[in-house]
């Protein structure tokens, strides 16, 4: 069955009498993660520092496979909301599913993305970057509206209790460091002078927006932790998605140092890339104190007996977002333990998003992943 987090302040709306199109009532914005896993299979293949026989044509198919999946997303979700505007009114007012909004901004970036890396091979230079334009835009103006949108309702309608932090809570936070991310791709596409400097400032802009934000949820996802216990087990996944902001921000950073020399004076463009490495490699250290944190936790939950949620699709995309992290350490410091570290990386995200789409094309098959979601008993006490 599929599984939204829930919370005692959720909102649930009532059943219809006889729903057109029942399957996309509870269609939420969670299944966009499907699309982010996939296109960072295909994005972080192109950037392993490593050259692998056939590797380049594997994450080609895997960009096609994402940009189809992104087509029946949005098509799908258009649906969800055209036929079922309650329920799409319910998620947005329920503050442990709203978050998730937050994925629609990042499917669209990282299919972007990845058409400029690895679909150019298919659709030619040009048409590529008009694609990756479209969707940077749209990804980038859906990924701010989320980013003041969800934290605007989290305050004044959903109310959430005090101890209660998820790490869901930033997923709209980090859309905006996705936006940083990708945005360099463009950069050089772009007339030399104002319009290169003007998008690779806004993506540092944009950085530093997702950046304090995390700082200030971050403490509160741990403090939940510490004295609340273990998150229940069908949401233990969800710790990875930590990994997001820490991953992205260490690509985004690495990627604007790489296009900074083009756009920027040659000052300026030194710090970019001296800032790179020095705001990388300790940001990777704390990624991989977390990933260690959480693969214990999740080892733990799977040994109580953690069944397949739509949860599991947070170890891919922030996974991914580490091994272009290390791919672009790798880079500006010429270190094989990075190279080794995103081969590594890349391995366990492979892993992960075969194991997460077989095992959703197995519930879609059943039709437990589209049923009524389950709500979760929350945990009030620490377990052994």
């Amino acid at each position: 069955m599929a599984i939204f987090p829930q919370t005692k302040t959720g909102v649930s709306a009532p059943r219809t009498a006889a729903p057109r199109l029942p399957s996309l009532r509870y269609l939420g914005p969670n299944w966009y993660a499907t699309v982010m896993g996939t296109a960072v299979v295909a994005t972080a293949g192109v950037a392993l520092p490593v050259d692998v026989p056939g590797l380049r044509a594997v994450c080609v198919v895997v960009w096609a496979l994402s940009a189809a999946l992104l087509v029946v997303l949005l098509a799908a979700r258009t649906g969800h909301w055209l036929l079922h505007r309650d329920q799409a009114r319910a998620h947005l007012l329920d503050p442990a599913v709203a978050p998730f909004h937050g994925c629609t901004s990042m499917a669209l970036l990282a299919v972007g993305a990845g058409t400029l890396v690895a679909g150019r091979d298919v659709i030619g230079h040009r048409a590529a970057v008009a694609v990756d334009a479209l969707l940077f835009t749209a990804g980038t103006c859906a990924a701010l509206a989320a980013a003041v949108a969800i934290p605007y309702l989290m305050v004044v309608r959903h109310r959430p209790e005090p101890g209660s932090a998820s790490p869901v809570w930033l997923l709209p936070l980090v859309a905006p460091m996705v936006s940083a991310a990708v945005g360099p791709l463009l950069v050089p596409e772009l007339p030399p002078g104002q319009w290169r400097e003007t998008l690779l400032l806004a993506c540092y802009g944009m950085f530093g927006l997702s950046l304090l934000a995390t700082l200030v949820v971050l403490p509160l996802v741990f403090a939940r932790l510490v004295h609340r216990g273990p998150l229940p087990l069908a949401l233990t996944p969800t710790l990875f998605l930590v990994l997001g902001p820490l991953g992205q921000s260490t690509t985004a950073v690495n990627q604007l140092a790489d296009v900074a020399q083009g756009a920027i004076g040659p000052r300026y463009a030194s710090a970019f890339g001296a800032f790179a490495v020095l705001y990388g490699v300790p940001v990777m250290g704390f990624a991989l104190f977390w990933l260690a944190l959480s693969g214990a936790m999740v080892v733990r939950a799977a040994r109580r007996g953690m069944r397949f949620t739509m949860t599991w699709w947070g170890f891919t995309f922030p996974v991914g977002t580490c091994v272009t992290g290390a791919a672009g350490l790798a880079r500006h410091t010429g270190l094989t333990a990075f190279t080794w570290l995103a081969v590594a990386l890349y391995a366990l995200l492979v892993t992960a998003w075969a194991v997460a789409g077989v095992r959703t094309l197995g519930g879609l098959f059943s039709g437990t992943l589209l049923a009524a979601p389950r709500p979760l008993r929350p945990v009030t006490a620490r377990t052994t």
